[in-house]
């Protein structure tokens, strides 16, 4: 059997297993899925037992598996929730942790082009890790799930857009130019979004649902692939082509299928979490530095630097940001959750080691930082969230809020 085979075979049996040892330790201690598929992907990778080996068909996979994440949390938003004051303050927020980051990163690398690459991973937020956390504790859809959504949001899409004015290795007048026809495009479909579907168009969803037609799912990966195709034409990054799509087609599908929307994004899921965001996790578990990691010096060192600083990055400037009725131990939940990073740090370290921007051992502890972060920083939000003893308010009540 070839070598990209082989590692298949491991990813899928690794994203099989990781469930059941989640299920597993959650009785004692909630450990997120992430975790498990990360810490597998290195043991089976060639640092530890050198059993699965990367191959560009595992790598595209992967590739696949972080566009589907970034999608489900472009879906996740919904606009009725994430505006007014909260969205200004998670966009302040963003842009004070950007001008903190890249200090703090050219600090670090001693020069711009490695500060840059290093600054824009730590204004992340992995709210496509966050939300079943969320979920899973009940908060997603009351006052507090609504602000972390805010926060969130703009902590996955700053970056994104980030990564699109200065990662790109173009002049900032020609990204910006760029980006502004991705935003004009982007405009107009949110524009025919919005407009009312025609009645044939909720029939065949409705009749071919359970069907092997299945007319609403390939609809939804064809919107996706649009707007990939959109901005990978301008030369943009795909993964603000993939968060762009998701926002669409929560607004196509909530006009023309509201009656079936949960249903589609379950199959949609389905596909996601089932698949190809676990082979995105696992794969980065297998393609991790270990031996860089652990050789010593300052590579060692600056995990836990790296790890400090997503906390005052970006958790400073949404402390002091945060909505006001927000109570201090709600308050510091929010930071803890804004704070926690990891799809993105990979894709940009990815890109800053092809550039030679960043080094193995850098790029290894940015990725290791991640990894501690998605397993720490979402277990003591939510042991802050259970002291502060408060249940979430009703989504009609949130919506109904002058702040929002």
């Amino acid at each position: 059997m070839s070598h990209s085979g082989t590692t298949l075979i491991l990813i899928m049996t690794i994203a099989v297993l990781a469930p059941l040892l989640a299920y597993g330790a959650g009785r004692w201690l909630p450990v997120p899925l992430v975790i498990f598929e990360i810490l597998l992907g290195i043991v089976v990778g060639p640092d530890v037992l050198d059993w699965a080996k990367p191959s560009a068909l595992i790598d595209g996979l992967s590739q696949l598996g972080l566009t589907m994440l970034i999608f489900l949390a472009g879906y996740e938003i919904e606009f009725g929730k994430v505006r007014g004051d909260t969205l200004k303050r998670s966009g302040w927020a963003w842009a004070a942790a950007l001008v903190l980051g890249l200090g703090a990163g050219v600090l670090l690398g001693g020069g711009y082009e490695k500060g840059v690459f290093i600054g824009v991973a730590l204004t992340s937020t992995a709210l496509g890790t966050v939300l079943p956390v969320l979920r899973d504790a009940g908060d997603l859809h009351g006052r507090f799930g609504s602000v972390v959504m805010a926060f969130g949001a703009v902590g996955e899409f700053g970056p994104i857009i980030a990564m699109a004015l200065l990662l790109s290795g173009r002049n900032p007048a020609q990204s910006t130019a760029l980006l502004a026809a991705f935003a004009a495009l982007t405009a107009g479909a949110v524009y025919w979004a919005l407009r009312p579907r025609r009645p044939w168009f909720s029939r065949i969803i409705a009749r071919t649902l359970h069907t092997s037609g299945q007319f609403a799912v390939r609809f939804v990966f064809l919107l996706l692939a649009l707007m990939l195709g959109a901005s990978t034409a301008l030369g943009l990054d795909v993964l603000l082509g993939a968060f762009a799509a998701g926002l669409i087609t929560r607004l196509v599908l909530t006009g023309a299928a509201p009656e079936s929307g949960e249903l589609i994004l379950e199959k949609v899921e389905a596909v996601g979490f089932g698949f190809l965001v676990p082979v995105f996790f696992v794969v980065t578990g297998i393609e991790f530095d270990l031996d860089s990691l652990l050789a010593g010096g300052r590579t060692l060192l600056l995990l836990p630097l790296f790890l400090a600083l997503f906390l005052v990055v970006r958790g400073a400037p949404v402390w002091f940001l945060a909505p006001r009725d927000l109570g201090r131990r709600d308050r510091g939940a929010l930071v803890l959750y804004g704070s926690t990073a990891l799809p993105l740090v990979v894709a940009i370290t990815t890109i800053g080691v092809d550039d030679e921007a960043l080094t193995a051992g850098e790029a290894a502890a940015l990725v290791g930082a991640g990894m501690v972060s998605v397993l720490v920083f979402p277990l003591l939000a939510l042991k802050l969230r259970a002291r502060a003893g408060e249940k979430a308010l009703p989504a009609e009540r949130v919506t109904g809020s002058e702040s929002w």
